[in-house]
């Protein structure tokens, strides 16, 4: 009798399925992205796919941790190295936001509307991960001279997090208007010259000068390829 137990974990062919199907999702929007259709883009019978997930929301849900595991991934190897505070922040919003252009913008509206219980799991999980690495970095850089000493670290790691939750609503913040990436990118640094120390600013505009080409940091011009 075939073994149906999707409590089990995932084995090298249901984790490359999973892989997958968070591509199409993230290329399509899920709700537009039916069972039948993943199963075809995926080369497999639905049949099979149903031998890995018990149903769509068991699928998204799976796709979902996926995708928070590779991140956290991504974001860590960012982190990683010899940076200091502003170029740890200017390295994993570089991650962020190549990741973010490529998102369809139905995502956040199909999780929040048809997926409740895997959405409200992948926020608090995403809140607590904000919150601890923009509370390192806020430590760090206090540290280095970098920001201001009299940060109220809690209140802003908080405030950080409303912020970027801001960046995925559709309704404040509609795609055909606003890009996901660029939104965060203003983020970033909206976020570093409210913390940041004198030296910190003279640091952050020599780099974001050089990096991300705007010829004067005060003309409030965002970069096209930052």
């Amino acid at each position: 009798m075939m073994d149906t137990d999707k409590s089990k974990p995932m084995d090298e062919r249901g984790d490359r399925l999973i892989a997958e199907a968070a591509k199409a999702f993230w290329t399509y929007g899920i709700k537009s992205m039916t069972m039948d259709d993943l199963s075809t883009r995926l080369g497999i019978s639905k049949k099979t796919l149903y031998q890995h997930v018990k149903d769509k929301n068991d699928l998204v849900e799976k796709v979902l941790t996926h995708i928070a595991s590779d991140f956290k991934c991504l974001v860590d190897e960012s982190a990683s190295g010899d940076k200091n505070a502003i170029d740890e922040l200017f390295s994993i919003t570089t991650t962020v936001a190549d990741r973010l252009k490529d998102i369809h913008p139905s995502i956040h509206f199909d999780l929040e509307k048809y997926h409740p219980a895997a959405f409200r799991k992948m926020l608090d999980d995403k809140r607590k991960e904000i919150y601890t690495t923009t509370t390192a970095n806020m430590e760090r850089g206090i540290s280095e001279g970098l920001y201001r000493e009299d940060l109220n670290i809690p209140m802003i790691a908080t405030i950080y997090i409303a912020r970027f939750d801001m960046v995925f609503d559709g309704e404040l913040f509609p795609p055909a208007r606003f890009r996901p990436e660029e939104l965060h990118w203003e983020l970033f640094r909206y976020h570093i010259r409210g913390i940041a120390s004198a030296k910190g600013l003279k640091y952050l505009d020599k780099k974001v000068r050089k990096e991300m080409k705007i010829a004067s940091p005060t003309s409030g011009k965002a970069a096209k390829n930052p």
